[in-house]
């Protein structure tokens, strides 16, 4: 069952405009919301789409920077440059105070964040005709899973970044309860609500109780029963298919001469948005000459498709076919993935029933951490009234069948996937910050 974009409505209790804002810095898409009167929640970012695509392309030959959507086009017309996504993925991880060559100069990840972020701020304010110096940032559950530490410091981190571009009050929010908010806006009843909220990055789960009277509270702790979350989301669905089936094709899994496989690094970096440009490097180039030294016949044939997309940088572009088939194999049961960038008419037939077994395991993991949020709760399974599905991996068939298969009597609602975090969000920086 769909519910109505909610986040695309203006919201019925605004006589006047908040001051702060909510943002949702995504691991694939950002958002950011606002309330005031007669007017939608989220801000337009670009060409008046209310998504920025969390990407940024550092253009060597005109020495600019460009995000989102102008990023992925400036990528695709064939500029030299340095694109890069997925940088949510980095927050909690060693890479944070790692240096990486943009533009001939050594910078920080935690510098390029930065960049992102003040370019999200600065549309927004765009947007919205005004500054903002007071906002509510989206946090996953989890950044990182099981280490405290990591997962505040990936928090902390966050937070000076906002507030070294302008943002002097900043306050957190977890991203499924903000959706629940979003959500809670359409309701006339009280209901118990799981949250779905599958996104680029992290799986999470929120169990609350919603309802009109209680949205007028400030103070919602009281209301949210358990919530949870694991590191799997719509990126680690693309790896696990990219190395399920497209991989392959380049010697991922190939044998040497002396029986050893092809090392497994060049391909699990490949395969991740944030790690790409990693064999791009002098060194990795000199070990593949040795590994193709190394191999047979029938290796060398693949390994030089391999060879081919690194000296072409295309890594950026069959990361992005892996993702559009992903997509695809949510609405048809198979896909045929054109691979002409890698060697002329190479193609690869890939099913949802590929697909599907790639990602088994990743979907085992989501259904153990939903039971272990009605565990929390002390709930059955037949009490949940409805699940919310937010986030723009919600989508996956084999996802929504298992989930749904747990919670057989409550009703499935899905909500804006790109749009609920943020709508919501703003919601609470209304209440937080008036």
């Amino acid at each position: 069952m769909n519910h109505p974009a909610v986040s695309q409505l203006a919201h019925p209790a605004a006589t006047e405009a908040a001051r702060a804002c909510g943002i949702d810095f995504g691991t694939s898409n950002s958002t950011v919301g606002w309330v005031r009167p007669g007017a939608p929640l989220l801000l337009a970012l670009e060409d008046g789409k209310t998504t920025l695509p969390s990407m940024l392309f550092f253009n060597i030959e005109e020495e600019t920077v460009s995000y989102g959507r102008a990023a992925l086009g400036e990528y695709l017309e064939g500029y030299e440059g340095r694109l890069m996504r997925s940088l949510k993925s980095i927050l909690g991880t060693g890479l944070m105070d790692l240096q990486t060559e943009v533009q001939g100069r050594s910078l920080s990840f935690k510098h390029i964040l930065g960049h992102f972020i003040a370019e999200l701020k600065h549309r927004a304010e765009a947007s919205a005709g005004r500054g903002f110096d007071s906002a509510v940032l989206g946090r996953p559950v989890h950044f990182v899973d099981d280490n405290p530490a990591a997962d505040q410091l990936a928090q902390d981190v966050l937070a000076e970044i906002a507030r070294a571009h302008g943002l002097k009050h900043v306050e957190f929010q977890y991203e499924p309860i903000a959706a629940a908010f979003d959500y809670e806006s359409t309701l006339s009843r009280e209901e118990l609500t799981l949250i779905v909220d599958i996104g680029g990055g992290t799986s999470d789960f929120s169990l609350l109780r919603l309802s009109p009277e209680r949205a007028r509270k400030i103070d919602r702790f009281d209301d949210i029963l358990a919530n949870g979350g694991v590191h799997i989301g719509g990126t680690d669905f693309d790896k696990a298919l990219s190395l399920s089936s497209i991989m392959p094709l380049l010697g991922y899994r190939s044998r040497l001469k002396n029986n050893s496989e092809v090392p497994s690094s060049y391909y699990f970096n490949l395969a991740t948005w944030h790690t790409i440009n990693f064999v791009y490097t002098r060194k990795i180039w000199t070990e593949l000459q040795d590994v193709f030294r190394d191999s047979g016949t029938e290796t060398r044939a693949v390994l030089d498709r391999l060879l081919n997309l690194i000296q072409r940088r295309t890594g950026h572009w069959l990361a992005m076919r892996a993702e559009e088939t992903k997509i695809a194999l949510s609405d048809t049961p198979s896909h045929r993935l054109a691979l002409e960038r890698i060697e002329d008419g190479l193609y690869h037939d890939i099913s949802r029933q590929d697909f599907e077994g790639a990602i088994d395991g990743q979907i085992t993991r989501i259904e153990d951490t939903v039971q272990q949020i009605l565990s929390q709760a002390g709930l059955r399974a037949d009490q949940i009234d409805t699940v919310f599905f937010t986030g723009g991996s919600s989508g996956v068939p084999l996802l929504r069948q298992r989930v749904g298969a747990l919670l057989p009597a409550a009703r499935h609602v899905e909500g804006d996937l790109f749009g609920s975090i943020g709508a919501g969000l703003a919601i609470d920086a209304r209440r937080k910050f008036g």
